[in-house]
Order: C-alpha cells, then structure tokens, then sequence
C-alpha cells in the first residue's frame, strides 16, 4: 500500500509538470513532428510514410474468462472519492458512485461536555470536504446517508467496481441540492467556510452518539472505551445517490471539512432553556497510516452501466472500429494492431508517432477526455502487458519519462472550430528495433487507466520485472471518442484524422 501511495505522488508530480507543456494551436504535423531534431522531409534523403493502425473497443470488467480484461483496481483512502449518479452520458452510459467511511472520536476513552444526562442533542451533521464536479453542476441529485450494518474493515482493500461488500440499514438522512452550490459558503456554529457538502442527520442518530459516553450513568451504555467498542456500535456510513443528476462530485476523505459534527446543549443541572450551555464535538476520519488498525475503513465504488451505448455496440468485434471510445477506470481500452509494420525494411528511424484525435461531440462540453491517454504493449511470451520497450525508460530517480512519451494531449480545431485533442506517443525506439528485427511486432493497448501494473525490462532478453505504473490523478473522470481506422492496407481510409502511425525516417 505505501509503495502505491508512493507511485500515486509521483504520478501527481509528473502530472503537474506534464500540464505545464500543454498548448491550444493548430497543428501541422510536417513542422512539428519531433520539433527541431528531426531533419527537414525532402524526399530524397529524408521520407516519411503513414501507416494503418487498426482499432478494437474493449471493456474491463469483473468475473469474466479473459485475465487480460479483469479490472483489479483497488480503492484508497488517499484517493479523491467520488458520490453521485450520471444518469445520462449519450456515449458512455450510466456511472454511479457510492462512498462507505467511518467517522470515529479522535481519541479513546471518549466523553462529551459534562454528564451524559445532561446532554440533549440540537442536531447531527455529516460533512463532507468537497474538491469538484465532473458532469452537469445545474441538475440537483439527492444524496442518502445509511447506516452500515455489515462488518468494514481498514485492513482490507476493496474492489472499486464492487458494490456489494456491505448491508446497510437505518435510513439516517437526506439531502436534495445542485452540486454548483458546493462552493458557496456556509455559516454554521463554530464552522464558518465554504466547498463543504453538509448533511444533516435524525437527531435519534446523535442522541444515540451521546448517550455511548458512558457505562456509568444508568440508561447508559459505553461506546468510547476503545475503538473496538465503538465498532461494535457503529460500523460507518453509506452514501448513495437515489434520485436525478447528471455528474458525479469529489471529496476528501482526509480534508479539513471532513467531519460529523454533533451538536449539543449541556442543560446545566436542569437550569432553565435560555441558560443551557451549546457545544460541538466532531468524529474525524483517521488516516490509518497514522491511527493503523483503529484507523477509519473506507471504500469507494465506481459503477458504470454501458447499455444501449455507442461504446458496447462497438466493443468486442473482430473488424477494426471507425470511432474508438476510452473511459477512465474503470472503463474501458483499444486494442490497436499495426500489421504493416511488420512489412517495413531496415531504415534509420528519426521519429515514429502513434497519432489519436478526438471526434467532437456535443456531449464532452459536460464530459471532457481524461487527463492522459496510455499506451502499452501485449508481450504474448508473458502473457501480460508491457511498457513499450526502449521508449518508457526509468531514469536514475525512478521516474518514467511519461511528459515526452506523450500522455498528454495537444489542443487543436477540427473542421467546425471545435477545440479537439490530440496524443502522439512517442514509438521511435521501439519502431526502430522493429525494423532492425531486434523486437516483433506487439499487439498495443490504449486506455485511461488510474493506475497499473505492467512488466518493464530494459533490452530485449532481459529478465522483466513488474512495476506499478500510476497515470491518471483521479478515477472515474473523463472519456473520449477517438477516430479508428476503416482502411485495410489495399483500400486507405481517406481520414486525415484516423489512428495512424507516421514514420520519418532516412533509408540506409
């Protein structure tokens, strides 16, 4: 778990800088390929030729024959968690995401103000540190909170496209808004500030809370000795969308706003109302990396449903597909296959690029493509996916060189002015050991994944090892729509904008 945590921060670090290169322009592949160290395309000492890519939609999933397809993509409690419903994406079906946590006291033994009969509760409220909105922040959804009733543990790691680890029971609150008010202030007793989701809970919930201060007070029942106890008292809360919206929102799970904030008033020895005391106690999520096993356990399910979508009536056949669709883990990938490259003599290879461009659709101004596109290799001798070998290198820190084998994408207009992204995977190295027979010719994988674990080695013959990859800042987020290729290598797909890979190279 800490190696991953480890692989996420750099992932996040080499996201940062990656953005930095971004740009919005026109491009002009014979001027821009490989910038300025790829010499001038004269045609007679230097050439450049255009190769078919075939692509094939696929989809991850769960429980099916195929190894290759199984999504095994573990949840964390350092990751952004997402809560909400699409209900409608015209080319990526239904998503819903649910959260299950615990909030516990910050310390054991735990006592409120004053004596437990004392104690009257004013009212509960979950509170939630929000991050964004992906989707449409103008259609309200309704959030419920339940009660888990199952056991949750914070040892184990749960499946992010499961749903079915837990039972819930008491219906415990519910909250109906727009996900575009999440960032407006809040005014509250001793919690004043904004991007805060706030629900508030059945006052039985928190009078239920007051009344585990104790074993000593008669009517009352001890809840805070230990966090074992607490457990046995209140196993966490389930939240899910039952009801519209239209985009998904993340929170925090370790933010500052993250909190069930219980308040109370302490009646002073039966004093009278106007003279009773007001206070708040907040239950917090405790990171178990520094709290271990009494730590809070937490899950985050992603469920996207692909019905009666674009994107499962392409998947799976055995013709090469016209549009190619990528979603975000856990969704789906391509299987792309370059049979010519096989057909190319020995030559000096100046700059290879895979090529992949957006086709627009009125629907990715609510759903934009994910941060970075990846692509990796099939080595049927492992019987796993590879790092394109030669090209994805580590260097002396242990960084992969992702910015310059090109997960990011370049901005550019197609035809009707529409901002459109591009990706050119840097392949040289690898074409180049194709050509000169020191590789064969791999079976490629294009996906959006959060993370991965691939093999890597660093020459042909060397032993692979396996490394866990992290490319994507968040799961869930962003899908794209990608032109495929309908040529074969006797009929050319007159596209400019199909999947291709483009070769500049000098002949020997």
């Amino acid at each position: 778990m800490k190696k991953r945590q480890l692989a996420l921060t750099l992932g996040s670090f080499i996201t940062g800088i990656v953005i930095l290169f971004s740009s919005c322009k026109k491009i002009n592949e014979s001027t821009e390929l490989g910038g300025d160290l790829i010499p001038p395309i004269d045609n007679i000492n230097t050439f450049d030729t255009t190769i078919t890519v075939e692509a094939y939609n696929g989809l991850f999933m769960l429980g099916g024959t195929n190894p290759l397809l199984e999504d095994s993509t573990y949840g964390n409690y350092t990751d952004e968690q997402f809560l909400g419903v699409i209900t409608h994406d015209p080319l990526f079906g239904r998503t819903d995401a649910e959260m299950y946590f615990e909030l516990k006291p910050d310390h054991y033994k735990y006592t409120f103000l004053n004596k437990p009969d004392s104690l009257h509760i004013d009212s509960v409220v979950l509170v939630l540190d929000y991050l964004e909105t992906y989707g449409d922040t103008t259609i309200p959804q309704t959030i419920n909170v339940y009660e888990i009733s199952s056991e949750f543990r914070v040892d184990t790691s749960y499946l992010v496209r499961r749903n079915n680890y837990f039972t819930t029971s008491t219906l415990l609150g519910s909250r109906t808004f727009k996900p575009e008010n999440l960032k407006d202030s809040v005014a509250a007793y001793k919690d004043t500030t904004s991007r805060q989701l706030r629900i508030k809970l059945d006052n039985s919930f928190g009078q239920r809370l007051l009344d585990y201060d104790t074993a000593a007070t008669p009517g009352h029942v001890d809840g805070y000795s230990s966090d074992s106890v607490f457990k046995t008292k209140f196993r966490g809360f389930a939240l899910k969308s039952v009801a519209g919206g239209n985009a998904i929102m993340g929170f925090n799970l370790q933010g500052a706003n993250t909190k069930l904030a219980i308040y109370y008033k302490d009646d002073n020895n039966g004093a009278p109302v106007e003279k009773w005391d007001t206070a708040v106690d907040y239950f917090i999520f405790k990171a178990p990396s520094s709290y271990g096993l009494a730590g809070s356990a937490s899950h985050n399910s992603i469920k996207i449903d692909h019905s009666l979508t674009p994107l499962l009536a392409a998947q799976g056949g055995t013709t090469p597909d016209p549009l190619v669709y990528i979603q975000s883990t856990p969704g789906s990938f391509a299987t792309l296959k370059i049979p010519a490259l096989a057909t190319l003599n020995n030559r000096v290879v100046h700059r290879a690029e895979l090529i992949a461009e957006q086709v627009y659709d009125i629907s990715d101004s609510t759903f934009h493509p994910p941060n970075f596109l990846f692509v990796d290799a099939y080595d049927p001798a492992l019987s796993k996916h590879l790092l394109i070998p030669y090209d994805l290198q580590f260097d002396g820190t242990g960084a992969l060189n992702l910015a310059s084998f090109g997960i990011n994408h370049i901005n550019a207009l197609d035809g009707s002015g529409n901002v459109v992204q591009t990706w050119k995977f840097n392949l040289t190295r690898y074409v180049q050991h194709v050509v000169n027979n020191t590789e064969p010719v791999y079976d490629l994988r294009l996906l959006a994944p959060f993370y991965l674990y691939d093999q890597y080695r660093i020459a042909a013959g060397s032993t692979a090892t396996t490394q866990l990859i992290s490319i994507n800042p968040t799961l869930a987020k962003g899908r794209v729509r990608l032109a495929g290729n309908i040529s074969t290598p006797s009929t050319p797909d007159p596209n400019p904008h199909r999947m291709r890979l483009r070769i500049i190279y000098s002949k020997l």
